[in-house]
């Protein structure tokens, strides 16, 4: 089994004195997921000499005065009410984890070809977590050296202060500080009001909001374990997602990717007709609020939709046809955001429930907006970039595939018997 040699590891403070106080979380942080993000990033090693080539000191140095900016990642998980209240971001100062590492086991080249999303790649080349409650640190991060020269860099950020934008918007900041830019110049400078999603005096639940609430428990042949699953990273050209598309008139590259996706998920799961699935969407509500919020809101700002339908009529119906169920739950703008800020006032969002899912259904998640060139630290951009793990089966990731334009990268998760027929059914139908 593959191993990495930690070789040093400390709590990096903002390079200056930041503001101190709280920062107040709305119900959408209390919402997501209470646990860490870990992802990674690919960078092969250019013509600088090994010392030279993502520089640990020059990392940290730009990490310290990133988090000046970015002050909040800096503290720690608090409570209000000196611990028994609500969640919220405690402005301590006291830093990110930052680790650095060494693999002699593997190149790059070898890690790309063997890479899927799964816990042995997390404890790799992601730091190890603490249990995700106050007064937790926000944000670790790790550079490993590969044999060959090449690094991996991991972070782990916790999920109730940033969603998958925020993250790559941080990243994308601390990359440009490295590369040169002045820390007072963070090129979107971040807005942590949350209070903007703060819910409204009168509230108006208008909505169901079914993706807030418990699942019915399914039938045994349905049920999944959170734990098991197989993962795989998998590719579509530009040319396989121009014709996919065309299947789809008028879907975006997410929804057409994710129907087609949803249809050979339920094919390669041998589910009777007459089953229920449900295809769950988490949807960045940034620019579809009245008004939207700031370009560079740093918190957490997407919501759970969903639609379902019989697997019957996902697979006997034309690929296009999934992808018009999926752009209905894709189109919700400003009434069903408030609608879901103010019902979850009311059923207090820091405990619902939080599980796997049905091996009937399947949970998309979009990250197509985030740009693999704006991750250059100064030594190119990265050829990989993706999630260290899947939670459980039955997650989907849509996303860029690096240095291919226009090509799109999976990152997915099922039950391992289903997994080599969805792979025989998806290259058959892409």
């Amino acid at each position: 089994m593959a191993t990495v040699e930690v070789l040093t590891s400390e709590v990096v403070a903002p390079a200056e004195e930041t503001p101190a106080g709280a920062v107040w979380l709305s119900n959408l942080d209390l919402a997501a997921r209470r646990g860490y993000t870990p992802t990674v990033y690919f960078y092969r090693r250019n013509g600088d000499d090994e010392a030279a080539f993502f520089a640990a000191d020059a990392v940290r140095d730009g990490l310290a005065r990133a988090l000046v900016p970015f002050y909040p990642l800096a503290g720690r998980l608090g409570l209000t009410g000196g611990g028994d209240g609500r969640v919220q971001i405690d402005c301590t100062g006291e830093g990110a984890v930052f680790v650095t590492a060494r693999s002699g086991h593997y190149a790059l080249d070898d890690l790309m070809g063997e890479f899927v999303p799964c816990g042995e790649m997390r404890d790799l080349f992601v730091p190890a977590t603490p249990p995700p409650n106050p007064p937790c640190a926000l944000l670790l991060v790790q550079v490993t050296h590969l044999r060959c020269g090449s690094v991996v860099l991991g972070m782990a950020l916790h999920h109730s202060v940033v969603d998958a934008r925020s993250a790559a918007h941080f990243a994308e900041t601390w990359a440009s500080i490295v590369r040169g830019a002045p820390a007072g110049d963070a090129p979107v400078p971040p807005c942590f009001d949350h209070r903007l999603l703060a819910a409204r005096p009168a509230r108006a639940v208008l909505y169901d909001h079914p993706e807030y609430k418990a699942e019915p428990a399914p039938a045994p042949a349905h049920a999944a374990t959170a734990s098991t699953y197989a993962s795989a990273i998998i590719t579509l050209t530009k040319q396989q997602v121009a014709a996919l598309k065309a299947a789809c008139a008028g879907a975006s590259t997410f929804r057409a990717v994710v129907a087609l996706v949803w249809q050979c998920a339920c094919r390669a799961r041998a589910l009777p007709p007459e089953a229920e699935t449900r295809l769950y969407s988490m949807i960045d509500m940034r620019q579809r609020l009245s008004p939207p919020l700031p370009p560079g809101y740093f918190g957490n700002a997407v919501i759970r939709t969903s639609t379902s339908a019989t697997v019957g009529e996902v697979v006997s119906n034309p690929v296009g046809h999934a992808a018009r169920r999926a752009r209905a739950v894709t189109s919700q703008g400003d009434d069903y955001a408030r609608s879901l800020v103010d019902y979850l006032e009311d059923v207090d969002a820091m405990n619902l429930p939080r599980s796997g899912i049905s091996r009937a259904h399947l949970r998309a998640i979009s990250w197509l907006g985030m740009s693999l060139a704006d991750a250059d630290f100064g030594w190119g951009s990265p050829a990989f970039m993706g999630p260290a793990i899947m939670y459980y089966s039955g997650f989907v990731y849509v996303m860029n595939a690096p240095g291919k334009d226009g090509a799109v990268a999976l990152a997915l998760s099922l039950e391992p018997e289903s997994m080599p027929e969805f792979r025989k059914v998806f290259a058959d139908e892409s």
